[in-house]
């Protein structure tokens, strides 16, 4: 048995506005805030003597390359995103942006967004567009019924809202 993986799926580069605006405010913030802070953090506890066993040194170093690490992933992926800032023209569909409330077989209701793989968060209710629901609800309208293959299995649900304003 091999260890060899077959490389992930792409993740589509796609963002709305205000997701490309909070990416550019974390990059500025960790750049210009943050990074600053570690480096005089970690300068300070190299300057208290033998590096082999100061854990606080340790600490710092990690800390540095984590912000170093994402600063690098967020300066490449910014440029190649491409930011959705207008709607589509039918505005009754549902497409990259849309808030739209799904009703399940049990008769949960969700409300839900479409955005891209950088902005998902589960908590809001944001859904990346490559995720298998975000797939099967595109191009969706109000009433239509359709069926999402989810990690627990297919399931089907009815589009019960579609807008573009949160």
């Amino acid at each position: 048995m091999s260890r060899w993986r077959p490389a992930p799926a792409a993740s589509t580069a796609i963002i709305t506005t205000e997701g490309q605006a909070r990416l550019k405010a974390e990059l500025d913030e960790l750049w210009r805030v943050r990074r600053p802070e570690v480096v005089k953090a970690l300068a300070a506890a190299a300057a208290e003597g033998d590096r082999s066993e100061n854990a606080e040194y340790t600490y710092r170093k990690k800390q540095l390359g984590e912000i170093d690490r994402r600063v690098r992933y967020l300066s490449k992926r910014l440029p190649a995103l491409k930011v959705a800032d207008a709607g589509p023209a039918g505005r009754d569909a549902i497409f990259f942006g849309a808030w739209f409330a799904i009703e399940d077989e049990d008769g949960h209701t969700q409300r839900l967004r479409i955005v891209g793989p950088d902005e998902t968060d589960a908590p809001k209710g944001w859904i990346s567009i490559d995720s298998p629901l975000a797939r099967a609800a595109l191009k969706k309208r109000v009433d239509d019924e359709f069926e999402a293959p989810l990690p627990s299995g297919s399931k089907r649900f009815v589009v019960t809202e579609v807008s573009y304003t949160g």
